[in-house]
């Protein structure tokens, strides 16, 4: 059975979302298979960390905000890294996202390898401390239940400049009803 939840797709939080993990964010899905789970980054929680610190060798291929984005509650210690490349090539120490063929080409970039390895080729390159996780089932029931928007992605969906802004445009950019959602009052007892 087919569950609609592609590699490469977002998942928007709904306004009844108020769990503080994700509440009003925009998450990237990097990793779905229906039998064993998703796996995600949220794409608009930067942190106050710069690169440098944690990872110098790769602090001047960042994309400004040269800052760590906290990519999920799941394994906060570990980092994984996104980045947009031209062209149909697959260098070493970069795997393309299966899936949305709008964002054909970011992929996961393989934090151990040499930065100049990649350098040459980014356009564009961000860095997320841990991930979202959902167990086989759980998201789907969570998207049932109202939790998540299920929309499609643009490749500058990833790096965008002014992240605290992502939830509105990306549902503001979307059909009917939804793109309303977008005007949603952080708090609706104060509208």
């Amino acid at each position: 059975m087919e569950d609609g939840i592609t590699v490469g797709t977002l998942l928007v939080a709904t306004p009844q979302l108020d769990d503080p993990n994700f509440r009003r964010t925009v998450v990237l899905v990097v990793e779905h298979d229906g039998d064993g789970g998703t796996l995600g980054v949220v794409l608009n929680r930067p942190t106050e960390v710069p690169v440098d610190r944690v990872l110098p060798p790769w602090a001047e291929l960042v994309t400004v905000p040269s800052v760590v984005f906290q990519g999920g509650p799941v394994a906060l210690d570990n980092a994984l890294a996104l980045a947009r490349l031209p062209g149909e090539d697959e260098p070493l120490g970069w795997r393309a996202l299966d899936g949305d063929p709008s964002v054909a080409r970011v992929g996961l970039v393989d934090l151990d390898a040499p930065p100049a390895l990649l350098a040459p080729e980014l356009l564009q390159l961000r860095v997320f401390a841990g991930y979202a996780g959902w167990g086989a089932g759980q998201l789907l029931g969570e998207i049932e239940d109202g939790a998540w928007y299920l929309v499609s992605a643009e490749a500058g969906d990833v790096f965008a400049a002014e992240p605290e802004r992502l939830w509105q445009q990306v549902l503001r950019r979307q059909a009917g009803d939804l793109a309303f959602v977008s005007t949603f009052p952080d708090d609706p007892t104060l509208n």
